[in-house]
């Protein structure tokens, strides 16, 4: 038996539509499942009714409490990887109102074609620990490190597979991976073995015993079940989204040309619908006073004019920190008008700092200089601005990862402000993953859990060490952490993204699909899965509203840009969705208003901190997580499809684990 018969407490937030428009959770929005008779959990919170207070109220009271972000910006995964499991959850054999049928979730069966080229089909199963062989051994999977699959632009257009009425439909993720279509019944061929096991891959996901990490925060704070990704698209245009809210939709519509490539080698388009390096730091950027990190890609992104959350930050010293750019009639021709009208709003310069592993010297490079070796370039999204990059007054924000636990061990962090966390290539812990192959202990080192090349659970390990940092400083009592990640892979997911912009081409442009998200503070509601639709752009709203920033949707060049797309293109949604676009949350939902009104205890910061002695122990949980964590998945006594021929890592580990024809 995996698991014992455990039940989670949730407390479901069902607010739905904007966060910033709605009234706070009322009495009725609020519910607390009563504890299983099998068990007594020390952390359940006794029942109490949510006060009904205005959401400016609200938002007076975070603002009194919060002076700090934490944003813990993680890779590709969709939220049914991790999430489709959790009670309370929109998942996908229950929901917030419980079990539910699996014929109406949309595309639970699909078709996958075999390597004979007959049609099957697919439904979504766990990746098992193990799996027994032909022979009758034990075969480990070490579900922690899975191949990556394609998460282009084109490719998760096709995923999704909108119908004649724009709505997603999710039912060619199989197909997509295999690179097949099905015309008049008959597939265009017949895909090979590695083909074919991506099909499966992109249909797998794992629970609490894989991720038992990602599970305690989720349990113990507020998981997002209803947050998009940005772009339907990789991780750079996801990765600009988080300080932005777009992909560059409103310099494309100021600069139509823009959104042609003048051929190989020429800098990409916009918007961003691919993974190019940033301008700075490349071989176009023939300058190079910022000296910025050179990334790996080939292709070269364009220089980023439009408005970010950096740019707001600058407050009422921007007139002064945009002097000092080294090229202002290259970086700031898109924002003049919006630097006029944050000068003039007053609201004071924000501190904030992006923290991403290998921009410069880590803790475990072998000398004084900076080996960049794990800096992945076309995640950092800061570098992509001129306004930023090209500025030695903003560059000073930009930092490596080690930097982030100097400085908050050092207690030198401003007195308020915004902070990103990235992790990298490598790990500067250097942990090793679970799986002893040596070639896989050297492809499976990353940390910031894109699969393909990072261990899920290093990545929530390192996610550990950023919580247990915060937890640990005097910065904990007035924090928000957020746990989020840029986009899907391109891996299943069931929820149906709201389509509301599309690309030149006629693709759909936004939004993508579900990601996880989970909000950690003093003052979270416990045990709690809110459903208020979000997106990175939510992170952004709940930024400009705790500190009075103009919404980078209400700047007047992003709102000329919207304008001419609604008039020429009939698109009243390109740009940032901070304000302006319906079904927006403001992440307020994850807040207790009786924590804000001190009529509850604050969570504890032993409450946030998982031992030094379990991070640091591979697998987490001896890989009994849920049975440790008491948590019974909605998946519990169904049968797991697992395929036959399944093999989590295609391309690394070829073969059939399960016939013993398998290279570890």
């Amino acid at each position: 038996m995996r698991y014992k018969l455990f039940s989670v407490v949730p407390v479901l937030l069902s607010c739905i539509g904007s966060a910033q428009t709605k009234p706070a959770a009322a009495n009725s929005e609020i519910t607390i499942a009563p504890p299983s008779s099998a068990i007594v959990r020390s952390h359940v919170i006794a029942p109490a009714n949510e006060p009904a207070i205005s959401q400016a109220e609200k938002l007076r009271l975070i603002r009194s409490h919060i002076k700090y972000v934490f944003v813990l910006f993680q890779e590709n995964r969709s939220f049914d990887f991790y999430f489709s499991t959790y009670p309370g959850a929109d998942g996908l054999y229950a929901g917030p109102n419980g079990p539910r049928s699996t014929s109406g979730v949309a595309g639970f069966t699909q078709p996958l074609v075999n390597t004979d080229g007959t049609i099957g089909t697919i439904t979504p199963f766990r990746i098992p620990a193990n799996i027994t062989a032909a022979d009758g051994s034990t075969v480990p999977l070490y579900p922690a490190d899975v191949a990556s699959v394609n998460h282009s632009h084109e490719a998760i257009a096709r995923k999704l597979a909108l119908d004649a009425n724009g709505i997603a439909q999710n039912s060619e993720y199989a197909l997509s991976e295999e690179g097949v279509t099905i015309i008049n019944g008959r597939p265009s061929k017949a895909p090979s073995l590695e083909r074919k096991q991506f099909g499966e891959l992109v249909m797998s996901h794992v629970d609490c015993d894989t991720a038992p990490f990602l599970w305690r925060y989720a349990d113990r704070f507020t998981l997002f079940d209803n947050f998009m990704d940005t772009i339907v698209g990789p991780s750079t245009p996801n990765a600009i989204a988080m300080i932005s809210g777009q992909g560059g939709e409103t310099q494309w519509m100021l600069h139509p040309d823009a959104a042609n490539s003048g051929g190989k080698g020429t800098a990409a388009t916009v918007p961003m619908l691919a993974d190019p390096a940033p301008y700075w730091g490349s071989s176009l950027d023939v300058a190079n006073k910022a000296n910025q990190p050179v990334g790996r890609s080939g292709s070269v992104s364009k220089n980023l004019t439009f408005a970010t959350l950096p740019l707001s930050f600058m407050g009422n010293d921007i007139q002064k920190t945009t002097a000092a750019d080294f090229d202002p009639t290259f970086d700031l021709p898109d924002v003049q008008e919006d630097i006029a009208k944050i000068a003039g709003h007053g609201s004071i310069a924000v501190n904030w700092g992006w923290y991403q592993q290998g921009y410069d010297h880590e803790i475990n490079d072998a000398n004084s200089t900076a080996s960049h070796s794990g800096y992945v370039a076309h995640h950092n999204a800061p570098q992509y601005f001129g306004y930023i990059a090209n500025n030695p007054n903003e560059t000073t924000h930009m930092h490596g990862l080690s930097e982030f636990f100097d400085d908050v061990a050092a207690r030198r962090l401003p007195r308020s402000g915004v902070f990103y966390v990235r992790g990298g290539y490598g790990n500067i812990a250097e942990f090793k993953p679970q799986d002893p192959n040596p070639k896989l202990v050297k492809v499976f080192s990353g940390d910031d859990d894109h699969p393909g090349y990072s261990d899920s659970q290093i990545s929530e390990a390192m996610l550990a060490q950023e919580i247990n940092a915060i937890a640990s400083s005097p910065y904990w009592s007035e924090s928000a952490i957020i746990i989020t990640y840029d986009e899907s892979d391109g891996l299943y997911d069931h929820t149906q993204p709201r389509i509301r912009s599309y690309d030149a081409k006629g693709l759909p442009l936004e939004q993508g699909p579900r990601i996880p998200a989970i909000v950690i503070s003093p003052y979270s509601v416990a045990h709690a899965v809110s459903h208020v639709p979000s997106e990175h752009s939510s992170i952004i709203k709940f930024v400009d509203e705790l500190f009075s920033l103009v919404p980078l949707a209400d700047l007047p060049d992003e709102e000329k840009a919207r304008k001419i797309g609604e008039e020429k293109f009939g698109q009243k949604n390109l740009g940032p969705a901070d304000d302006k676009v319906p079904n927006v949350g403001d992440m307020s939902s994850a807040f207790d208003t009786l924590r804000l009104q001190g009529k509850r205890a604050p969570l504890s910061a032993s409450y946030a901190e998982i031992p030094a002695a379990e991070i640091t122990s591979f697998p987490h949980e001896s890989g009994n997580g849920c049975k440790m964590l008491q948590i019974k998945p909605t998946d519990f006594g169904m049968p797991n499809p697992v395929p036959a021929d399944f093999n989590p890592r295609p391309d690394t580990t070829p073969g059939i684990p399960a016939s013993g024809k398998w290279i570890p």
